[in-house]
C-alpha cells in the first residue's frame, strides 16, 4: 500500500507543479528588460554623457538607444566608452537620411562622422535607418521602392564595414508605412536586415494593426512603445492610450517576444520624469495582463 501511495504521489506531482506554475501570472513585458529611446536630444536638462549614464544606472536600466542629439557627435565615442565601463549596453543608433544631403554613394558629413565613430568603438549597436519623405515626394510607388532598395543596399555596405547590423525604422511619410517597409525587405531579400516598429508613428494604422502585426513580425527586431490614441497626441505615456495594450498582445500572439523600448521624446521635460511615467504605464499594463491571466 505504501509503495502504491508513493507511486501515486510521484505520478501526480508533475501535474500539480505544472498547474501551480500556470497559476503564476506572466508579465506582459518585463519592465527591467526595456531600453530607453530618444533620451539625448529630448531632455530639458540637456544632460552630459556622464549625467545620462548616472541617471540610467540610478533608474536600473542596463541598455539604451543612442539618438544623436542636435547633430553633435563630438562626445559620441566618450559616451560609448563610459556606457561600456558602467556595464550599460548601447543597443541602437539612429541614422537619418535626407535627400538634400544624402544620396546613393555619398552620405552627409554628419552621417560619415557617425560611421567613422562606430568604426573606432568596440560597441556595435544596430543602426536604425530612416528616410526623410523628400526622397519619395515626386516618385511613383514603384520608383520609391527601387530607390529605397538601392539606398539601403548602399548603407548596408557601410554598416558591414563598421560591423553593425541594420534595421529599418518607421517614421512619417512613404517610408513610414509598414506595408512599404515589408515590400522593401522582401525585395532586398537579406535576412540580416530587420525592422524597428514605433508605436508613436502607428496612429494611422491602428484599425488594421492585427493584420499589420502578422505581416511585420517575421522581420521585427525591436518595438518602441507609446500610448496610442487615434486622434493623438503623438507622444503619450504607455497606459494612457486606447490601443497599445491590444497592439502588444497582437504582437505577442504573432510570436514577437521583444526587444522593447520606451520613449523620452519630450524636449520640454526632464527625461527621467518622462521615462518614469512610461515605466509606471508598463507596470499598469502588466497588472491588467495578470488579472486577465488569472481569470
Amino acid at each position: 500500500m505504501k509503495t502504491l501511495f508513493k507511486l501515486t504521489v510521484l505520478l501526480t506531482l508533475p501535474v500539480f507543479l505544472f498547474a501551480c506554475a500556470n497559476k503564476i501570472p506572466k508579465e506582459l513585458i518585463e519592465v527591467d528588460e526595456v531600453a530607453p529611446w530618444c533620451i539625448i536630444d529630448f531632455d530639458a536638462l540637456d544632460r552630459t554623457p556622464e549625467q545620462r549614464i548616472a541617471m540610467l544606472k540610478q533608474m536600473g536600466f542596463t541598455k539604451y538607444g543612442f539618438n544623436k542629439g542636435k547633430g553633435d557627435l563630438s562626445k559620441m565615442k566618450d559616451e560609448f566608452k563610459l556606457a561600456s565601463e558602467n556595464n550599460i549596453e548601447i543597443t541602437s543608433i539612429f541614422l537619418w537620411l535626407n535627400a538634400k544631403r544624402d544620396s546613393i554613394g555619398k552620405l552627409s558629413p554628419t552621417n560619415q562622422e557617425l560611421l567613422a565613430n562606430l568604426a573606432e568603438t568596440d560597441t556595435k549597436p544596430a543602426i536604425w535607418l530612416s528616410f526623410s519623405n523628400n526622397f519619395f515626394e515626386v516618385l511613383t510607388h514603384e520608383q520609391s521602392v527601387a530607390l529605397a532598395v538601392k539606398m539601403i543596399e548602399f548603407v548596408k555596405l557601410k554598416a558591414d564595414e563598421v560591423d553593425c547590423k541594420l534595421a529599418l525604422y518607421n517614421h512619417h511619410g512613404w517610408f513610414g508605412s509598414p506595408h512599404n517597409q515589408v515590400e522593401i525587405l522582401e525585395t532586398l531579400n537579406q535576412d540580416a536586415i530587420t525592422m524597428v516598429y514605433n508605436f508613436h508613428h502607428a496612429h494611422e494604422y491602428v484599425d488594421d494593426f492585427a493584420a499589420i502585426a502578422k505581416k511585420i513580425t517575421p522581420y521585427l527586431s525591436y518595438v518602441n512603445l507609446n500610448g496610442v490614441k487615434k486622434e493623438g497626441p503623438q507622444i503619450l505615456p504607455i497606459g494612457q492610450g486606447d490601443h497599445e495594450f491590444d497592439m502588444i498582445r497582437q504582437l505577442l500572439d504573432e510570436g514577437f517576444n521583444g526587444s522593447w523600448g520606451i520613449l523620452g521624446h519630450i524636449k520640454t521635460e526632464d527625461v527621467q520624469k518622462v521615462l518614469n511615467r512610461n515605466i509606471d504605464g508598463l507596470k499598469l499594463m502588466n497588472s491588467k495582463w495578470n488579472k486577465l491571466e488569472e481569470k
